[in-house]
């Protein structure tokens, strides 16, 4: 039998809120009134885990006495049994007027179901209300409204989605088009233990007898778009498991699809592209120190013509794409804003070169607003651009993607390094009804660089929340496999995007322990944070152009020992892919050691300390070149590009083909 795990903020009728069952009201509430009666302290301690503080504050001895009365009233569901010793407890019931994604999810319950118990599960077709007595009920159907009445299956959104157990049957419906494959998905992980940590490794726990609670639970998201941007979460499969939609590495579908884009980013010159219309229309472009360009450049905003113009063009890509329910308006990826007089004196008012830019957007999702009522128009809030306008506010159909790619990323985005973001955060949530976010996640001058920001990813999707945000981009290391840490991150921010509210320290412990194995995964964990000791105090840019405290050699050193120490502990586990992956996960602090060599050399002589590496840089080279060639046949292996400009691992292996002079009889190998 599996116990089911304590409930995670915000997995209940609404986000943050706690749902008991039947038994847990019961044993709850007996502890509490004993723990009030007889201040016994060992059950105060039990009360005070099981329940929030904010809950505990709130009881008083009336209310318990009360609370306990009632409870006994209430009847006491029985838990839910999936499988007994291998033999299915339960039948699955497809309904008619299913849709693909709905079908497709009650096959992966089924062979999933399967894999954890053992058992063979019967799918059936229901017609009518008179289904087995002990069965799942797959989608919000006409056997469901028959079943649970008091659930509004009508009014739950595309995304929300129930479970619930009632009279020896299980619901597990949501809204279309996904609800439903979530709630299957999210039984699978929160009650029968399944965890897709990446596209290349999923824990299947084997249960042959497997209970379920009493469970009424009815869950939504917090953010509308989720996309962590890794090449770990690509995998459209492994994005509809862990709830994620975002547009890139489209979902299909079968399996729930996705938020669908027309263009994404940096779209002025796709829709207006200078090699057609420049030299007919110079005018369309940014006038900068007196003259019209469109090198590192933009477009004049308040041209009258070209605003009509984009209109129809934007119109055109609608037509070419009519599942589109966003379109990107968005400036390019440099700075160059026209100084013409219109744009500039609309700027100069508005205190922000956001100003013509939110004009021009403006105007463009009122013209096309009439044709296309549910499109939202995308732009930026990017670098010069940030900073929101004095008055001119986006429309409801606009969308403001508000970019943190100044932001120090070693510390939340509401620390005070941070204060001119935060600000332009409040203000812009102040002002736009669907505000997203672009935050970033990684080192893109250094894919394989430690890059200490584990820590601030739950603190900063909180904050984003608090502010209203609707969606978040999460832009992390996204060329090939093999970049630092990048399932961690991927994993945890697909569960943090669902629901915020979650322990992100916990999760970075589950994942650590689920991926790399439980005792590697603790001497990993102890990594992280020595990583962030050793980094405090240090501006972490997602492009590190600077020495960093945690990239010298005290700090490099004691993560060698770690690795080290990990590598030694996943080569005990009898699933030989966990050594695979911690030693993938090593490659960091090699390429740190590589690209430091001599300055850590002398480092290490002037604190007169062990040399924890090989003594030759170039035996060092060669280990981390065996270990980037990977596995055959294991793609997920073979790490290729160390930054966003594309730069190979051979192009950079090539400065270490010679050991540099180095007579150091210091530092030990």
């Amino acid at each position: 039998m599996i116990l089911p795990r304590p409930r995670r903020g915000g997995e209940g009728r609404g986000e943050g809120e706690l749902v008991l069952t039947g038994y847990a009201r019961l044993y709850l509430t007996v502890v509490f009134w004993v723990a009030q009666l007889g201040r016994d302290e060992r059950l105060e301690r039990v009360n005070m885990l099981l329940v929030p503080k904010a809950v505990v504050a709130r009881l008083t001895l009336p209310s318990l006495l009360w609370t306990f009365l009632v409870t006994l009233s209430l009847p006491v569901q029985a838990d839910f049994t999936i499988a007994s010793k291998g033999k299915a407890g339960c039948v699955i019931l497809q309904q008619p007027g299913v849709t693909l994604a709905e079908s497709n999810a009650v096959r992966e319950l089924a062979a999933t179901l399967e894999r954890v118990t053992g058992a063979t599960f019967e799918v059936k077709q229901a017609s009518d209300a008179k289904a087995p007595k002990r069965a799942i009920i797959v989608g919000p159907g006409a056997v469901a409204r028959a079943l649970f009445p008091e659930v509004a299956l009508d009014k739950l959104g595309p995304e929300e989605w129930v479970m619930r157990v009632k009279k020896g049957r299980l619901l597990l419906a949501g809204g279309e088009p996904r609800g439903t494959t979530y709630a299957v998905y999210r039984f699978l992980q929160d009650q029968c233990g399944v965890r897709w940590w990446a596209p290349w490794a999923t824990s299947l726990p084997v249960h042959p007898t497997l209970h379920v609670p009493a469970l009424d639970v009815r869950s939504r998201p917090a953010f509308e778009y989720r996309e962590p941007y890794w090449f770990a979460g690509f995998d459209p499969q492994w994005k509809a498991h862990n709830l994620a939609n975002g547009e890139n590495h489209r979902i299909p579908e079968a399996l729930g699809g996705c938020v669908r884009y027309k263009g994404f980013a940096h779209t002025f010159y796709a829709l207006v592209p200078p090699d057609k219309y420049f030299a007919a229309h110079p005018e369309w472009y940014s006038l900068i120190n007196g003259q019209r360009t469109h090198q590192n450049a933009q477009l004049c905003l308040s041209n009258p013509e070209l605003r009509d113009f984009v209109v129809q063009r934007v119109k055109e890509w609608l037509r070419e794409s009519p599942e589109a329910g966003i379109i990107s308006v968005t400036q390019n990826d440099c700075h160059g804003a026209c100084q013409c007089p219109n744009c500039k004196a609309l700027d100069d008012a508005e205190g922000s070169p956001s100003g013509s830019m939110l004009a021009f957007v403006n105007y463009i999702a009122e013209k096309i607003e009439p044709e296309f009522p549910q499109v939202a128009v995308d732009t930026f809030a990017y670098q010069y651009t940030r900073h929101p306008p004095k008055t001119i506010h986006p429309r409801p159909n606009v969308i403001v993607r508000l970019c943190s790619i100044e932001c120090n990323f070693r510390e939340p985005l509401d620390d005070a390094s941070n204060a001119a973001f935060l600000t332009d955060l409040k203000t812009w949530s102040q002002i736009c009804r669907r505000l997203y976010v672009w935050d970033y996640v990684t080192d893109f001058s250094n894919y394989l660089l430690p890059h200490p920001n584990w820590f601030v990813l739950g603190p900063n999707l909180r904050l984003f929340r608090e502010y209203g945000v609707k969606g978040v981009f999460e832009e992390g290391a996204y060329a090939g496999p093999g970049e630092e840490m990048a399932e961690l991150r991927s994993w945890v921010l697909a569960q943090l995007l669902w629901n915020p509210q979650l322990d992100d320290r916990a999760l970075i412990h589950e994942f650590l322990q689920g991926y790399y194995g439980s005792q590697a995964g603790d001497i990993i964990e102890r990594y992280l944070q020595r990583m962030q000791d050793a980094s405090k105090g240090f501006y972490l840019a997602c492009f590190l152009r600077k020495d960093a405290p945690h990239l010298r050699f005290q700090a490099l050193a004691a993560a060698e020992q770690l690795w080290q120490q990990a590598e030694q502990a996943a080569s005990q586990d009898p699933d030989p892919e966990k050594l695979i992956r911690v030693r993938i996960g090593h490659l960091p602090v090699w390429y740190a050691c590589l690209s430091r060599w001599v300055s850590l050399r002398k480092e290490c002589r002037e604190q007169n300390a062990v040399w924890p590496w090989p003594s030759s840089r170039k035996a060092l080279a060669d280990t981390f070149r065996g270990v980037c060639q990977g596995v055959p046949g294991k793609d997920w292996t073979q790490v290729q590009v160390l930054n966003e400009g594309g730069r190979r691992v051979e192009d950079f292996l090539k400065g270490f083909a010679e050991d540099p002079p180095d007579s150091d009889s210091a530092t030990k190998p």
